[in-house]
């Protein structure tokens, strides 16, 4: 059997945020797939990392440039040197609440970051195909109890999700002034939910900060017990991208657009209630309510994604409980035995998405 219909195989691949928790699992999966992986970003942040636990450089000869996407030249030095046939760009400010103490190196990074990105892939020949990662906040919050769907409003209220709400402008203008000619590389967009799962060490998100408490033997502060949002296990988001890349690889013009990417309706859960339910897998866990307000952050969030399921195929593999298990194995591995589960639990994960017969897992 293969995956993606081979689609991935013998490929050139480039990934900007290679480094980052999302950009390492995605790097990992197109190593299985038998792609050619090059890496543009920087330099891992936190001790220790994903990125270096896959040692995917050496195992699997991933060749990285470590380098900032702000700088225009050095990523469109990379794409001619390299002549990428797909483009996953995930190079991002990633996170809320420090847009809000950077808000300029946020809005360069996501939208500037885009911006150059875009212009390399339009001076490269090779490039067929590009899937521009934003997130589920690039839509205005409405604090609606149902899901935004793609052709909702964009907007944000901090700087984060304001940059990646003009990030997809910036992919709508390319596209309709220099990607719109016959044999131009098809370009898409992809809003997933809140991703969780093993490797992710940044500051100020809820899993990272519980593996950091527990180290510690620390109490947690949480923020906003009630806040409501589409968790998904980082696995689900990847297989959409990697999905919607074989679309455009095929040269299937009616996928290049703007796709959410988010759980069953089921797995809009409170913070409180993730931390329940991961706690049942993690009993060392333990926090507080922190009654911070002083930010703003969305209450309510939840993703409609109708039109993956419908137009892609695309289905979650993992509930909220079995990644929530998943995480809290991953990390206790590695917290006691010094252990990367990451290819074990892609290989699982496969495996589960053949048994639903998934169509990007039996496909031939």
């Amino acid at each position: 059997m293969s995956l993606f219909s081979d689609q991935y195989k013998k490929r050139k691949v480039l990934v900007t945020g290679h480094s980052g928790f999302k950009g390492s699992w995605l790097s990992l999966w197109l190593t299985q797939l038998q792609a050619q992986v090059c890496g543009f970003s920087l330099r891992p942040a936190t001790q220790p990392n994903h990125w270096e636990l896959l040692a995917l450089e050496k195992e699997k000869n991933v060749k990285s440039h470590y380098e900032d996407i702000r700088h225009a030249q050095k990523i469109t030095e990379v794409c001619k040197q390299f002549q990428p046939e797909i483009v996953f760009h995930l190079a991002a400010q990633p996170l809320v609440r420090p847009s809000y103490k950077a808000p300029l190196e946020t809005w360069e990074t996501n939208v500037m970051g885009t911006a150059n990105l875009l212009e390399a892939c339009r001076q490269t020949p090779s490039v067929k195909a590009i899937i521009i990662i934003t997130s589920d906040k690039c839509y205005k919050n409405q604090e609606w109890v149902w899901g935004y769907r793609e052709n909702d409003r964009l907007g944000g209220h901090d700087p984060y999700s304001a940059s990646k709400a003009a990030s997809e402008l910036v992919v709508d203008s390319y596209r309709k002034s220099f990607f719109s000619q016959e044999n131009s590389p098809l370009i898409a967009t992809a809003r997933a939910g809140n991703v969780i799962g093993g490797g992710d060490w940044a500051q100020d998100r809820l899993i990272p900060d519980l593996a950091r408490a527990v180290s510690r033997q620390a109490t947690i502060e949480i923020r906003s017990p009630s806040a409501t949002r589409p968790w998904q296990h980082v696995l689900e988001s990847l297989s959409g991208y990697l999905l919607l890349g074989q679309k455009l690889l095929e040269g299937k013009t009616d996928f290049a657009d703007a796709w959410n990417f988010g759980p069953e309706p089921s797995d809009n859960r409170e913070v409180i209630e993730v931390l329940q339910h991961i706690q049942h897998y993690w009993p060392e866990l333990d926090w507080e309510i922190n009654q911070d307000t002083s930010v703003h952050e969305a209450n309510l969030l939840y993703l409609d994604s109708s039109k993956a399921r419908k137009q892609l195929g695309w289905h979650p593999v993992w509930n909220l409980e079995t990644s929530l298990k998943q995480t809290a194995l991953w990390y206790q591995n590695q917290q006691k035995n010094n252990e990367c589960r990451s290819l074990t639990q892609l290989h699982d994960y496969i495996a589960e998405a053949r048994n639903k017969a998934i169509n990007w897992a039996i496909s031939t």
